[in-house]
């Protein structure tokens, strides 16, 4: 098989996996106990904060309701120092930056029925991406919604460390790769972290 056929090959299985894995994780979610969805992800686990620098700009993301909570992330990061973001998206030409999230100040509707700051919020750039995901594999690749922002974002800002955060029901035996897709480099679920070796990206 060529490097083209492969590539054709994991388009053509994405729309099949991205429905199986909504589907899955609806089901997870909606069966989670009330107790179990309460810690979940309250904070990022020590061996994350090992891997992060003691400073910079974190970007985070509003969650879709049944999506991995970053509430409680934020107010740990925030109470380290961390100046943080998020993903705000141009309505007119859908290209994704991240901007300074204050806290405080108002958030407007963005795509996917989240959250952003507004248009006047500082641009700013990550030093970790903290990224939504429908699917991971053992390899820390991630399939998303399919839009490819995060995909963008991350050769954008190549430096960044890139860090998913997904249910533990999201993590499947194969994520198709095309060409331009890139590994993250920790993967935090409600049970576990997976975390590629550093100087592997």
């Amino acid at each position: 098989m060529t490097p083209a056929d492969n590539e054709n090959s994991a388009i053509g299985e994405k729309p099949m996996l991205r429905r199986m894995l909504r589907e899955r994780r609806a089901r997870f979610v909606a069966d989670l106990s009330p107790s179990v969805r309460g810690i979940a992800f309250r904070v990022l686990p020590s061996p994350v904060l090992r891997r992060l620098p003691t400073v910079g700009v974190v970007s985070l993301y509003y969650p879709a309701e049944i999506e991995a909570p970053t509430a409680g992330i934020a107010d740990q990061l925030e109470d380290l120092g961390y100046v943080l973001a998020l993903p705000r998206m141009d309505r007119d030409t859908g290209a994704m930056q991240f901007a300074h999230w204050d806290r405080e100040a108002i958030l407007v509707p963005g795509p996917f029925r989240t959250l952003q700051p507004t248009p006047d919020a500082e641009t700013v750039a990550p030093d970790i991406i903290i990224a939504p995901l429908l699917g991971f594999d053992s390899g820390l690749n991630r399939i998303g919604q399919g839009g490819g922002h995060f995909d963008r974002a991350f050769a954008a800002h190549p430096d960044a460390i890139r860090i998913g955060l997904g249910w533990s029901v999201q993590e499947v035996e194969r994520v198709p790769v095309e060409s331009y897709d890139k590994p993250l480099d920790m993967v935090v679920t409600e049970r576990a972290v997976f975390e590629r070796e550093q100087g592997t990206r």
